[in-house]
């Protein structure tokens, strides 16, 4: 939850610099102000885009990595653990069930569970190895 937050100030703290400096808020400008030509106010449409598209390259390089990123890192860690597999190792499952692998095979390992039952589950569904601290 703190890191949400934190995610969420940042963003804002983010934004809110973007705006001013980029000069995003709109300002007023007297009417009647000018030489009488009709085009002080005006903006080119190549000057008036480019605040907006930098904050669309921003936002989307912070959700890259704030999010992308890290769970491509996690999904790789997950696939290396999952090649590593080997009989013996203390697994627990997606369901949250603990075992010990007894054989390995290309798309699902068959684990021993603590009442000696066999139980073969799907290579994917393995979420984490476990290491075992005796008490």
């Amino acid at each position: 939850m703190r890191n949400i937050l934190k995610i969420g100030i940042i963003a804002g703290l983010l934004v809110t610099v973007l705006l001013f400096s980029t000069g995003c808020f709109a300002t007023a400008t007297p009417a009647g102000s000018g030489n009488g030509t009709g085009t002080e106010g005006q903006q080119s449409t190549f000057d008036s885009i480019w605040p907006m598209l930098i904050i669309i390259v921003v936002f989307f390089g912070f959700i890259y990595f704030t999010m992308i990123r890290p769970q491509r890192r996690r999904q790789k860690e997950h696939e290396t653990m999952m090649q590593g597999l080997q009989k013996g190792d203390k697994v627990i499952t997606a369901g949250g069930i603990y075992g010990t692998v007894e054989n390995v095979r290309e798309d699902s390992v068959i684990i021993k569970v603590e009442s000696g039952a066999m139980m073969r589950v799907n290579k994917g569904s393995v979420a984490l190895q476990r290491n075992e601290t005796t008490k």
